[in-house]
């Protein structure tokens, strides 16, 4: 079951022992790099980058993940390092893995088939992550919660262990920044953080072009899909909190495929007077995934706590089981209460 950190347990992580980290890449020569499912730029571009970090230290670097790489997101990858478990490969295929590290995610669950797959192997695990949420994954952590994206982390990495910053590690770095950042517009962003993607340009990293890949390349099925999902916005508590929803044929009637939904969410959000967005998202395979966002005192990750989710202050998830009815009724009925400071909603 996946936990919320609390304030004091995340504390616990203020700081990254960058001299005990260079310990266990310098122990260690066979990695396998893994990330959530449902992969986003932070995490593929965090996967890429630490591995052409440690390929340069002479390591053998695999990239692993348990579901395959979003389409609209297949640029980050123009070489094709990132492989699938059970489509490029099987488990036995990694049983000589010295170590497993584990980017952009600290809970088991949200490794997917890649999960039993570390669980069974008796290779060191290492966690490198922002999140505050957790779950037991007998890893050993390196973590600061208060960084904006795992990709700047991943830069520091490449401080603590010597290597220069190269256009093969600036252009997937820059990506998992300024996605996780929102091109640079959320809270997160400091002037620290632009400090880190003025060297990622100096390596060789093309703003221009990155933002055309990430952002003007909409397919006609998300276009209809975006309207669709606009069209349905409703809002409560004088205008607090909006919220609106995808159905799974959606997809089918709108041509959008499942990676279409990412950041749809935070359109709601734009919307003037609104403090916290949800949009619920069902599944292929039953259920719904939500997406909080806060521009507000209310926590995500607090609220997506509540079932069984997490992720950080301003931007969070969860999945939860159920008719659409009762799934919805059940998450607002705790937004409202949190938006409210636990006072009663008509």
């Amino acid at each position: 079951m996946t936990k919320t950190v609390s304030p004091s347990s995340a504390a616990e992580h203020p700081v990254i022992d960058w001299d005990r980290f260079a310990a266990l890449i310098a122990d260690n020569h066979r990695f396998v790099l893994v990330s959530h499912i449902r992969p986003d730029c932070d995490a593929l571009g965090s996967e890429l980058g630490m591995a052409a970090i440690l390929e340069s230290l002479g390591k053998q670097v695999r990239i692993v993940n348990g579901q395959e790489t979003p389409p609209n997101l297949r640029f980050i990858d123009p070489q094709k390092k990132i492989r699938t478990i059970h489509v490029d490969l099987t488990p036995d295929d990694l049983s000589d893995t010295d170590c497993f590290m584990i980017l952009d995610t600290s809970a088991r669950v949200q490794l997917g088939p890649m999960a039993d797959v570390l669980a069974a192997s008796p290779a060191k695990k290492i966690i490198f992550d922002h999140h505050l949420s957790t779950d037991e994954l007998n890893a050993e952590a390196f973590k600061r919660t208060t960084a904006e994206a795992t990709g700047v982390l991943v830069v520091e990495a490449a401080d603590a262990l010597g290597v220069p910053l190269t256009v093969g590690m600036a252009f997937p770095l820059f990506c998992a920044i300024a996605t996780d950042t929102g091109w640079f517009r959320f809270s997160s962003v400091s002037a620290e953080t632009y400090e880190v993607v003025a060297r990622l340009v100096r390596a060789g990293a093309i703003p221009a072009q990155i933002y055309r890949e990430l952002y003007e390349r909409e397919s006609l099925g998300r276009i209809r899909l975006k309207g669709r999902v606009f069209s349905r916005i409703e809002l409560n508590l004088q205008s607090r909190l909006a919220y609106t929803y995808i159905l799974r044929d959606d997809f089918a009637e709108t041509g959008a495929l499942p990676s279409d939904t990412e950041d749809l969410v935070n359109g709601a959000l734009e919307i003037e007077g609104t403090e916290f967005a949800v949009i619920f998202i069902e599944q292929m395979t039953g259920g719904f995934k939500i997406s909080f966002r806060s521009r507000c005192d209310v926590a995500c990750n607090e609220v997506a706590a509540q079932f069984n989710g997490g992720g950080h202050r301003a931007a969070a998830g969860a999945f939860v089981r159920g008719d659409f009815a009762t799934v919805r009724a059940d998450v607002l009925r705790a937004v409202r209460a949190a938006l409210t400071a636990g006072s009663a909603v008509p």
